[in-house]
């Protein structure tokens, strides 16, 4: 069976896409959940990752990296990763790459932090600009493949890469369009987001700087955790 190496489910964004893909998929595995500790955790996490970085995935001796490269590794060998239609597969595939190597103002500005709930004090203008991209991606791929997910009328890959941007959406009450909106709603009643958000309610660890990073550019108005 495998195994899934990831950290806080509070905090970690990339740890989320493998995990909440495969719980969707129903690919059964083996949770290993490592806590972020204070500083730098490069020297901890290299002990089961070669980059030091969450997630790492076990295929027996076969370890793999990076939720990119975790994501087409199962896709190999499971169907249901990507959309089976070719254009659609191709979307898809272009709208997580461009999850995976871009939207930094957003990733900066608001870190993942799923238990509370922030008001920002400003929307600057690159954080503006992220979220229209954002925006237009959403609406452009459930118009053209008829939604309720991304790129089509099943969950795939696509929209296991932009669930953190779900969590973010609802901790810092994001502008969007209604459609982009709609979606966020879909993704949040999916039975893996639920677990995965009950889990992270739950954790009692609190580590400093990601909490400082969450209220950077606001001020919590709400704190949920504890009471799942």
């Amino acid at each position: 069976m495998y195994q899934l190496h990831i950290a806080n489910k509070n905090y970690s964004s990339w740890s989320l896409r493998p995990w909440v893909l495969m719980k969707a998929l129903e690919i059964p595995f083996d949770e290993a959940l490592h806590a972020f500790q204070s500083g730098d955790n490069h020297d901890l996490f290299q002990h089961f990752s070669p980059s030091g970085r969450v997630p790492a995935l076990y295929d027996g001796t076969t370890v793999v990296w990076d939720s990119l490269a975790i994501t087409e590794y199962l896709a190999d060998t499971h169907a249901g990763v990507w959309p089976e239609e070719r254009q659609a597969r191709a979307w898809a595939r272009c709208a997580a790459a461009e999850m995976h190597s871009g939207f930094a103002t957003l990733r900066n500005l608001c870190p993942m932090n799923c238990g509370v709930r922030v008001r920002l004090r400003t929307l600057p203008e690159a954080l503006r600009d992220d979220l229209t991209r954002l925006d237009a991606l959403w609406r452009q791929g459930l118009s053209r493949f008829g939604g309720p997910f991304l790129a089509g009328p099943v969950f795939s890959a696509a929209d296991a890469f932009f669930a953190p941007v779900v969590f973010r959406v609802q901790t810092y009450g994001l502008p969007l369009s209604d459609a982009a909106r709609q979606w966020c709603g879909t993704m949040l009643a999916q039975p893996a987001l639920r677990e995965w958000y009950q889990a992270a309610l739950a954790e009692k660890w609190r580590e400093d700087s990601h909490e400082q990073e969450a209220v950077s550019q606001g001020e919590i108005i709400e704190d949920l955790r504890g009471r799942a």
